[in-house]
């Protein structure tokens, strides 16, 4: 009686905390659960465990090997290191650890065995036990796994068999119940409905959004129309688009028939110097051209502008998506060689294998046309337009990149987020398409996005003390992309998101339009989970990872934008924009030209109305307008300064980041494509991990070269880096970016540390980040650039006392091979 008394005394006295233990929990939505020491999410089931396990560490974690326990669950293989904290049961629940892989991620299961390698299929049988597990993933990861010998066969041979039959290829259908098994859970909707935006972002959501991008651009002049809020006028476009304020929205219906997919000439940015950025797609010549419907035309092309406007065709210089895809592919193949056979490329072939895949090609085309768009912003006073034959695709890549060229706002983790909302996701870029999550469509998918992102990468490999944001950010923003689970990636357009979120079908019809109608089959299916943005990362990474997404950046004063005006004070602008009132040019390869059906309806063949209210072209004024403009590019950077000597003034945040293109200095982005390199061609043991991979071995000798050649650089004399300005004018052609492409730019930003002289670090394909910088051209071959490569960071590049560029008589090798110096 004595011990039921003390024991119903304790339960007393416990129940006051049992009963706020379990308001807390009603609470919250979702609560993680600890199952033999995995944090598993509400719903998740444990299928399959397997314990003395050691995971192989790649090169960013620190090389090694981890030991733990492998599980495997109906949503993820995960991997809890032995010496991991306990799991915090009240601690919102995070989709993946920093060991853990989705299932919809992977893409093939290697099982190792003694003498002998064996894809693992749902269908195969296993005729030895595995002693290491290699899961090749879709974003280029490869996750290696061994077997300890005192670990159960039974337990090794049940795991490998779980994980292939569990993972099963997506195909159609599959993607919903990967959804539901991560996000299904009632108790994972609740979570989710009660999360909030992140609000230092701007999501271009609403016309609010975009009033705020226009007041802090200073673009004064250009209004929010809802035009477009049913989806009336384009399907791919979103609810609002800016326009030039003296277009009213009746005259702005009549311009959308006269553009492929109603995708009219919108605003995008502005320069704080006075220039315009637009997009639109390819005109319309079958319709009927009216002679208002010519006037509301023109008015939205030049926008706030009266003088001048220049089209960038996209079409002739940059890939195709079917390109990137094939590229994209090889790299693929390149890096995690034949996955059922692990062979891979020669070592001694292997820059030359890079090279013949394209990419790094397709890398330089867009950056190279993102800096002569950017140059052209510069000067100032003209609207530049972005024209594409759909708009969707290369649009992004090159309008994105000028914007995160040209303001720093877009190199900081929430402006870049913001930047992929505006130019991407509210833009109407295929996602659901281009990464064919279903894999019921491969003649569309290309990925367009990760090209983009690689090029970024690029800009701040080159710049890297202009980002706020880092590689971390952009590498799980790339991770992010193959996991089908976030309505940022999971929607082609605006339209179909509205659908998803508000559980309404649209339907159409000639009098009303579109309109919508409720969708039964939506509302009564109560297991379609609601998807989270992607830029809420707190779902997919800890604390301590996200820290690491920016850096502190050195504070610039701000330029304050002109309000629709012109920063310029050339005699020469003015007289060339008097003189030319309403000209249109064409900027293709490098070169201005003004044909006679630019625009279109200025044509005899193109349509009916033959004669516009603007005065016709004349190609008199095409040198002209390339002598402004290199004047213009020139004016703040004259190149007859000598290299030794500082900048004159503070630098000015808003000229554009023009990054080096040479050969040499297009590097391979090796921790997002090698990161799993070694262990895909090489299923090594402890025993010889320690051993130098060829691969490493090719790396110090060219770590080593390059480090010699600094030395004889910096050995130079420095009484030979003068050019006088008679060299400089001897160089009249304007028009070389095609046969000079690899000289357009004159210095790289020096990297924040000095170069390594120890070549002891292995590293994968290539030496690390912080290897030497690459070979410069020299000052005769820096002269031999276009108009508009004039002044490409050349005041930090003077101010570094460790560049001494070699003498004009040195000439650079003409390979434009790649370079694994990242």
């Amino acid at each position: 009686m004595l011990t039921g008394s003390r024991t119903t005394f304790k339960v007393r006295q416990m129940l006051p905390d049992i009963k706020e233990r379990m308001l807390s929990q009603s609470s919250t939505s979702a609560r993680s659960r600890d199952v033999f020491g995995l944090r598993c999410l509400p719903g998740e089931c444990v299928l399959q465990r397997t314990v003395m396990v050691r995971k192989k560490l790649t090169a960013r974690e620190g090389r090694g090997w981890l030991s733990g326990t492998l599980f495997c669950t109906h949503f993820r293989v995960a991997f809890v290191p032995q010496d991991s904290p306990k799991s915090d049961d009240n601690a919102d629940p995070i989709l993946l650890g920093d060991h853990d892989v989705a299932l919809a991620s992977i893409e093939k299961v290697v099982a190792v065995g003694p003498n002998r390698t064996k894809l693992v299929t749902p269908n195969s049988s296993l005729k030895f036990t595995p002693e290491e597990l290699v899961l090749y993933c879709r974003d280029l990861r490869v996750m290696c796994f061994l077997f300890d010998r005192l670990t159960p066969d039974a337990q090794v041979i049940e795991i490998t068999y779980t994980i292939a039959k569990t993972y099963q290829p997506l195909k159609p259908g599959s993607v919903l119940s990967f959804q539901n098994a991560a996000l299904g859970s009632v108790e994972m909707k609740q979570f989710l409905s009660n999360r909030r935006r992140d609000s230092h972002m701007n999501w271009f959501e609403s016309a609010s959004d975009w009033e705020q991008e226009l007041e802090r651009c200073g673009a004064t002049s250009w209004r929010v129309s809802s035009v477009n809020d049913r989806f009336e006028m384009s399907t791919s476009l979103s609810r609002f688009i800016v326009v030039p304020q003296k277009v009213l929205d009746t005259e702005l219906k009549k311009s959308f028939a006269h553009f492929n997919e109603g995708r009219i000439p919108r605003w995008c940015w502005r320069h704080p110097r006075g220039s315009d950025l637009l997009r639109m797609s390819s005109f319309q010549n079958n319709i009927y051209h009216e002679k208002d419907d010519i006037r509301n035309l023109e008015m939205v092309l030049f926008g706030c502008q009266s003088s001048l406007c220049v089209v960038v065709e996209l079409g002739d210089e940059l890939p195709s998506p079917a390109d990137i895809q094939l590229a994209h592919s090889r790299l693929r193949a390149l890096c995690l060689g034949d996955i059922s056979t692990s062979v891979s490329a020669p070592d001694d072939k292997w820059l030359s294998t890079l090279e013949s895949t394209h990419w790094l090609d397709y890398i330089r085309s867009c950056l190279r046309k993102a800096s002569e768009v950017s140059c052209l912003l510069r000067s100032g006073h003209l609207t530049v337009a972005l024209q594409e034959v759909e708009d969707r695709d290369m649009s992004c890549v090159v309008s994105s990149l000028i914007q995160v060229m040209c303001d720093p706002h877009y190199r900081t983790q929430h402006g870049f987020q913001g930047l992929v909302q505006k130019e991407w996701v509210m833009a109407g870029h295929r996602f659901y398409s281009r990464f064919n999550y279903h894999r019921d469509s491969d003649k569309e998918e290309s990925p367009v996005f990760l090209l983009f992102l690689d090029c970024v990468w690029h800009l701040w490999f080159q710049f890297p003390s202009r980002f706020q944001l880092t590689d971390d950010f952009l590498l799980a923003l790339h991770d992010s992309v193959h996991l089908p689970l976030f309505s940022t990636f999971l929607s082609n357009c605006q339209r179909e998101r509205c659908k998803r979120s508000q559980n309404v079908g649209q339907s159409y019809t000639p009098v009303n339009g579109w309109r919508d109608i409720p969708s039964l089959d939506s509302l009564s299916d109560p297991s379609d989970p609601p998807l989270p943005p992607v830029w809420d990362w707190a779902l997919q990474y800890s604390r301590e990872r996200q820290d690491r997404f920016s850096q502190p950046v050195s504070p610039m004063l701000p330029l304050q934008p002109l309000l629709n005006g012109n920063l310029n004070t050339n005699q020469d602008a003015h007289r060339l924009a008097d003189t030319i009132p309403g000209s249109v040019f064409l900027l293709s390869r490098g070169t201005f030209t003004c044909p006679a059906n630019l625009p279109p309806w200025r044509s005899g063949s193109s349509g009916v109305y033959k004669k516009s209210h603007r005065r016709a072209l004349s190609s008199e004024n095409v040198p002209g307008l390339e002598r402004l403009l290199k004047a213009w590019a020139m004016a703040e950077f004259p190149q007859n300064i000598p290299a030794t000597s500082g900048p004159k003034g503070p630098l000015d945040p808003y000229e554009p980041l023009l990054p080096l293109l040479m050969g040499p200095c297009m590097s391979l982005w090796r921790e997002c494509y090698l990161r799993g390199a070694l262990h895909a061609q090489a299923f090594s043991h402890p025993v010889s991990a320690n051993r130098p991979h060829p691969v490493d071995c090719l790396a110090q000798e060219v770590q080593q070269l390059k480090d010699q050649l600094a030395q004889l650089s910096t050995s130079r004399s420095p009484n030979q880096l003068t050019v006088t300005a008679e060299t400089q004018r001897t160089d009249t052609n304007l028009n070389q970016s095609t046969n000079n492409s690899t000289f357009l730019y004159s210095a790289l930003r020096p990297r924040a540390t000095p170069p390594p002289t120890s070549t002891n670090q292995h590293t994968s394909r290539g030496p690390s980040s912080a290897s030497a910088a690459p070979l410069r051209p020299t000052n005769r071959d820096c002269n031999k650039h276009s108009f508009l490569f004039g002044h490409t960071a050349v005041a930090e590049a003077r101010s570094d006392p460790r560049y001494h560029p070699p003498p004009s008589t040195t000439k650079l090798p003409k390979s434009n091979g790649p370079s694994l110096t990242s």
